[in-house]
């Protein structure tokens, strides 16, 4: 935003609008320091606004600060070291456009499943007579489900 009302923003008269300020200081006969340093007035963006007509929500910064919670949606297939891009969700500055917020998949091991390609692979051992016979054996899944595995007899 603008930080104050229309036409409230002036350019800074203790630095002529430049944001920085020249200090010169005598250190000895015939010699002379130049400092040149921030303007304390503008905070080195050369202009100021009037106190009584800046915004009262941002206080004449031209921007808010506040917390955004993004949802992020995995899709199935996503492989490991993919982005996904909030493009314009990043911090934004007086005068210039927000950045990206870039989210970077890092897969992990899991003590039960194993990735192959786009398949989840479960390896459970089963004894001669569940092999002969059948069993029905329930399986949790990476998302706290309960499936049933069936195998029929001689399969």
């Amino acid at each position: 935003g603008r930080g104050g009302k229309k036409g409230a923003v002036e350019k800074c008269t203790t630095c002529k609008g430049r944001g920085i300020q020249i200090h010169v200081q005598q250190i000895g006969p015939g010699m002379v320091q130049q400092i040149q340093t921030m303007c304390s007035e503008c905070r080195g963006e050369g202009e100021r606004i009037n106190p009584k007509d800046r915004c009262k929500q941002c206080k004449g910064n031209k921007v808010v600060r506040e917390k955004k919670i993004l949802e992020v949606h995995i899709k199935k297939g996503m492989r490991d070291g993919q982005k996904i891009v909030f493009h314009g969700e990043g911090d934004q500055e007086p005068g210039l456009e927000p950045g990206d917020v870039v989210i970077v998949l890092d897969q992990r091991e899991h003590e039960v499943y194993q990735r192959q390609d786009d398949n989840l692979i479960m390896k459970m051992e089963i004894s001669l007579a569940e092999a002969l016979c059948g069993f029905r054996r329930p399986i949790e899944t990476m998302d706290r489900r309960t499936l049933l595995i069936t195998s029929l007899p001689g399969w």
